[in-house]
């Protein structure tokens, strides 16, 4: 297995443990009386369980399992999977930081760093399409 692939199932189990929590935390809000940033963790929940589990442990499998796209190049180009990494990653840090403070500041920066994490995962998905077209070919 990849080195990459391997740090994108990795990755994604971190994520997904990380969704567990936040998932425990909004439960156990209304009975341990937690703070109200804790409200903010629903869209959180979500796309750690759905970007940074499901879609990242896909990717990674992917990377992986597809078929190769040259006996140089196996895995399409290393640059732009690093570069797909580091996006995703990048726009759902982001998104798990500027949510919760959202919805406890009334700050336009929250807001705009929202936009900027969905313009990174935008991004790591066309990079990821980019990477994986050309290895999806006829025999």
């Amino acid at each position: 297995m990849p080195f990459l692939t391997r740090l994108f199932v990795k990755t994604a189990l971190v994520y997904f443990i990380a969704a567990l929590l936040a998932g425990l935390l909004i439960a156990a809000r209304p009975v341990l009386g937690l703070p109200s940033i804790v409200a903010g963790l629903s869209p959180v929940y979500f796309h750690l369980l759905m970007v940074g589990w499901v879609t990242q442990l896909i990717l990674g499998v992917a990377h992986w399992m597809f078929p190769k796209f040259s006996r140089e190049e196996p895995r399409g180009y290393d640059w732009l999977s690093w570069t797909i990494y580091g996006l995703l990653n990048a726009g759902l840090l982001l998104r798990v930081v500027a949510e919760p403070a959202r919805t406890v500041s009334t700050g336009d920066v929250w807001g705009w760093l929202l936009a900027l994490s969905a313009l990174l995962q935008w991004l790591a998905g066309m990079a990821f399409v980019a990477n994986l077209w050309p290895r999806v070919k006829e025999r």
